[in-house]
């Protein structure tokens, strides 16, 4: 008697796809040395590897911030038409694409999502926008 069959793999039961690459638009942008702006980026989910791996890293130890800067480095897989991006590409970002970053970063590693719910400031009006910055309708 044989076990049960696997689908080799296991969306295939479910018919779903899952989705490992999340597209996003930087709100400042990153500044290369010759002054160019690159903005339109992609970010990876992190896998275990990823999170275990720097944690051995000798600059995280000494500052555990860093680790982000690390996490960052490994999972943004496209940063306009920088050639590779690096810890040093995550190091000159902007304060605030850092923070855009980290929390792209926690949605979709974490919530499995990158929507948020927003607030109109003028009239109050509740709504969901995607924070990495789709075209509704597209995946």
């Amino acid at each position: 008697m044989s076990g049960p069959e696997w689908p080799e793999h296991p969306e295939a039961v479910t018919g779903r796809t899952i989705r490992t690459e999340y597209p996003f638009v930087l709100p400042r942008g990153y500044v290369d040395a010759q002054g160019g702006l690159h903005r339109e980026g992609t970010m990876r989910l992190a896998t275990a590897r990823d999170e275990i791996a720097p944690q051995t890293d000798p600059a995280v130890r000494q500052n555990p911030a860093y680790l982000t800067v690390l996490l960052l480095g490994r999972t943004v897989t496209r940063l306009g038409s920088v050639p590779e991006v690096t810890t040093g590409t995550i190091e000159n970002l902007f304060a605030s694409d850092l923070a855009f970053l980290q929390d792209l970063y926690r949605r979709i590693n974490q919530e499995g999502r990158t929507e948020a719910e927003v607030c109109c400031p003028s009239c109050e009006h509740r709504f969901v926008v995607d924070v990495a910055g789709e075209t509704p309708g597209e995946s």
